[in-house]
């Protein structure tokens, strides 16, 4: 049986950003948990971290990339890059099943097993079953509303719930401080 879950979904717009995730953890057809929490926040509120796929896989990834943000504590981009080489390259990690977006005051990250360290261009980003949906939906709503980025959150993650099954709408968002 295979552990799905989790959509979660960054947006940053007009110097405010927001992430959000939705709470189902599912093994094969049956929902373990609704109300899981896979949003972190790290370095003393400074970067708020998601992620999806295997937690623990998720949660191994995100003390190492922690580590790696106290090396190059002004450049996440340094320690997202550090981390997927690490990722890619060791055997351990390698088997790692998880995908993680990190976020700060002036970036936003998609970090991957790949090897990959994406910043998108529109400031949308999703990942997680639903996050194809998720981040359809934030775009439409980016381009035809004047709507706060923790409003499209909220209202795209209900839009993917309403199309994938392993995403619920038990949903939490948050917002950079500096955001408010």
């Amino acid at each position: 049986m295979k552990w799905r879950s989790t959509t979660i979904l960054c947006v940053r717009r007009e110097q405010r950003l927001a992430m959000g995730g939705d709470g189902q953890v599912t093994l094969g057809a049956t929902i373990m948990k609704a109300d899981s929490r896979k949003i972190r926040w790290m370095l003393d509120n400074k970067v708020l971290v998601g992620f999806a796929g295997s937690t623990a896989d998720a949660f191994a990834l995100m003390e190492r990339f922690e580590a790696k943000a106290k090396n190059f504590p002004s450049n996440i981009s340094r320690a997202a890059t550090e981390l997927a080489r690490d990722w890619r390259t060791d055997r351990a990690l390698r088997r790692l099943d998880a995908l993680m977006i990190v976020a700060n005051e002036d970036q936003t990250l998609l970090i991957t097993g790949q090897g990959d360290v994406i910043q998108p261009t529109d400031g949308v980003l999703g990942i997680g079953s639903g996050g194809a949906y998720a981040v359809a939906a934030a775009r439409a709503l980016v381009r035809q509303t004047d709507l706060l980025p923790a409003q499209i959150v909220r209202q795209s993650l209900e839009i993917a719930a309403e199309l994938d099954i392993y995403t619920n709408r038990e949903i939490i968002v948050e917002e950079f401080p500096w955001a408010k």
